[in-house]
This record gives C-alpha cells, sequence and structure tokens, in this order.
C-alpha cells in the first residue's frame, strides 16, 4: 500500500515537472524572441503627393530644355517692298538700248553722263531681285538707284527708298527727263515703297520683284495706279 502511494506522487511530480518546462519553452518561444517588423510599403499615392521642392524644380527644368526650338515666325522678305507683287503687263524690249550702247565703246570717246548712266544700268541688267541686296548677285530697288548714280556720276544716296524720296528737286510727272527718281506706293510698310530710274519714253528701268532689274513702263497698270512723284538729283547734264 505504502509502496504503492510512492509510486503514484511520483508519478504526479514527473507529470509536473514536464508541464512546467513544456510551458516554460513554449513561453520563450511565443513571447521571448523579438517580433520580426514588417517593411514600411509605399503607396503610389504617396510617391504622387510628396515631392521635395528641388525634385520639382529639376523635373521642370528637363521638361524645358527637352522643349524644341521655336524661332518667331520671320515675314517673306521678298515681299518687304510689296504688298501685291506686280504684273508687268506691258514689258519692255531691252535689245534695242543696249545694242545702241554696245555701239559706243567701240567709238573710245568720252562718255557723257547720260552714257556713264546707261551703261551701269547695263551691268545690272537682269540682276535678280533681292531684298536687302546690293551686288550684282541679288539686289533690292535703293541699292540699285544708289550704286548706279554713285559708280556713273560719283553721286552718294541715301540707303533706303524713303530716304532718297527725300532728297532732290520734286518733278511733275509730265516733266520727266532721263536720270530723275520715279516713286511708287507699293507697300503699307513704308512711303514710298519702290523706286526706279527714268529714261525716257514713259520707261524707267528699277529692281523688279518679278523680273529682278528690268525695264518697265509707267504706263503699266501696276505702276501707273502706284505713281506718287519723282526727284531730279542734282543737275545733272544728261543730253
Amino acid at each position: 500500500m505504502m509502496i504503492a502511494k510512492i509510486i503514484h506522487y511520483r508519478s504526479v511530480f514527473i507529470i509536473f515537472i514536464i508541464l512546467l518546462y513544456g510551458c516554460s519553452a513554449s513561453s520563450t518561444t511565443r513571447y521571448n524572441q523579438p517580433t520580426p517588423k514588417s517593411e514600411p510599403q509605399e503607396t503610389t499615392k504617396s510617391k504622387v503627393r510628396f515631392s521635395s521642392s528641388a525634385d520639382s524644380v529639376k523635373t521642370q527644368k528637363n521638361k524645358i530644355e527637352q522643349l524644341p526650338v521655336v524661332f518667331p515666325e520671320i515675314p517673306d522678305s521678298s515681299l518687304a517692298e510689296f504688298d501685291e507683287l506686280p504684273v508687268e503687263t506691258e514689258p519692255v524690249d531691252k535689245s534695242k538700248f543696249m545694242g545702241n550702247l554696245e555701239k559706243l565703246k567701240s567709238y573710245n570717246l568720252p562718255l557723257t553722263p547720260r552714257e556713264k548712266i546707261l551703261f551701269e544700268v547695263i551691268k545690272f541688267l537682269d540682276t535678280p531681285y533681292k531684298y536687302g541686296g546690293s551686288t550684282e548677285n541679288g539686289i533690292d530697288c535703293s541699292a540699285f538707284t544708289k550704286q548706279v548714280f554713285q559708280n556713273s556720276l560719283d553721286v552718294e544716296l541715301p540707303r533706303s527708298t524713303r530716304e532718297q524720296f527725300k532728297v532732290g528737286e520734286n518733278i511733275s510727272k509730265y516733266d520727266l527727263k532721263f536720270g530723275d527718281l520715279v516713286y511708287f506706293n507699293t507697300t503699307k510698310r513704308s512711303y514710298p515703297g519702290h523706286v526706279g530710274i527714268y529714261l525716257g519714253d514713259d520707261q524707267f528701268v528699277h529692281a523688279s520683284r518679278s523680273l529682278g532689274v528690268t525695264v518697265s513702263n509707267l504706263n503699266d497698270p501696276y505702276y501707273k495706279k502706284r505713281f506718287i512723284g519723282a526727284k531730279r538729283i542734282g543737275n545733272i547734264d544728261t543730253n
């Protein structure tokens, strides 16, 4: 009887010890080990809403640098002297007076002022029109008149048509003589817009937008409508 009790108490003690250590091991596993921390997750919303001002400025700068270079629109310079391009309805045959001048070269005589102007005109005939140009590669109307007077008679004229219109003596259309400057109102941008040199018989030579340096007729509807006056430069003997 005594032995049975001893065995019973011993069994109870062993069970108690097992339960005690079992609970301790479980507690260490469940409570004593640090709980791993989860990594913070960035949401798409936070990325959109929050950014530094420096990053924003940098982004805008990159966008600006990537934009294509846009230049301001430049008007067609070939229309600078003309709001409406001239149409030559009565073209003049230039070969006749050019032939007469060629004969003068063979005479080897001193040239008159008239002949000097005409020979200079011939150098530029059929030169292409170029707004702002002043050479035999391309020339505009006021550069043409300036070059002819300077190279033939050593007479200095202003560069622009508007400035040339301010010099010389006013001449009526009915009193025109060879060498007079004739003016036309061809554009709203400048008054006058176009100039040429009168040759006689209602003809004048000029740098035409459509034909280059050529001879035209004052009675051509385009020029007749736009003629505004003439100037005589100095006392040039053109007989």
